[in-house]
């Protein structure tokens, strides 16, 4: 079943990002299902799954059926392109893909899935624990530093919810160090983050600055270390 499921993948993954270049992804955008490009990318597809099947034809229909589908999969998210978040567009483009090569896999080597799985405890603790590291923690981390203020303080522009994405991140990447007991991990990630904040730091007209990033660097990786802590202790207990 893996071995078929990595098949499949490899073939969606040389066919939709290693060889598609952006002409064809422009042309497409704007000739939507008359672009001769969505055709080419189709035959792509096609001899990416010959490829790695070792043109194993005992799969034709699964290959019949990844390459319709992807097919039609592709002309809904041209033609929903501009009425859709692209970002979410291609997130339900690629699960709609992934959703085929898995029910693909599953006609040729059956596997057993129960719902009932998405809601064992283990699992409900993870989903727990991923939340807490990045939701719960955003909001625990401004309602802490609330308190501070630097608006007036400091004029450079920045990306929109930048801060908070890129905290949500080292936080996740700390937790992940925990889980998998590699703790040097954290020290190159706060190493790495001093680094790109140097210069930040250095440009500071005064103390303030620096306090505010120093608090919450600490809070954040504190968080991240804590949330991790226990994590690891409730799965002890199950």
């Amino acid at each position: 079943m893996i071995a078929l499921f990595i098949k499949f993948i490899l073939a969606h993954i040389i066919g939709d990002f290693a060889l598609q270049p952006k002409k064809w992804v422009d042309h497409k955008e704007l000739h939507k299902h008359r672009s001769k490009f969505l055709y080419w990318h189709i035959l792509v597809h096609l001899g990416a799954l010959i490829l790695v099947l070792q043109a194993d034809f005992s799969y034709w229909l699964g290959i019949l059926i990844i390459i319709v589908s992807h097919y039609f999969i592709d002309v809904v998210k041209l033609h929903l392109k501009s009425s859709f978040n692209a970002r979410v567009l291609f997130g339900f483009d690629q699960l709609a893909h992934l959703a085929v090569l898995a029910m693909v896999v599953q006609k040729y080597t059956p596997y057993n899935f129960s719902i009932n799985t998405m809601f064992s405890t283990k699992t409900l603790l993870v989903i727990t624990a991923v939340l807490c590291v990045t939701v719960v923690s955003s909001i625990l981390m401004k309602t802490i530093i609330s308190k501070w203020s630097l608006e007036e303080d400091t004029n450079e522009e920045s990306l929109e919810n930048a801060g908070a994405y890129i905290g949500m991140l080292e936080r996740i990447f700390v937790f992940a160090f925990i889980v998998m007991d590699y703790w040097e991990g954290i020290g190159f990630l706060l190493a790495a983050k001093s680094v790109f904040r140097f210069g930040d730091l250095s440009k500071a007209k005064d103390r303030k600055l620096t306090e505010y990033i120093l608090i919450g660097t600490l809070l954040s990786f504190g968080l991240a270390i804590a949330f991790g802590i226990l994590y690891q202790y409730v799965l002890n207990l199950i």
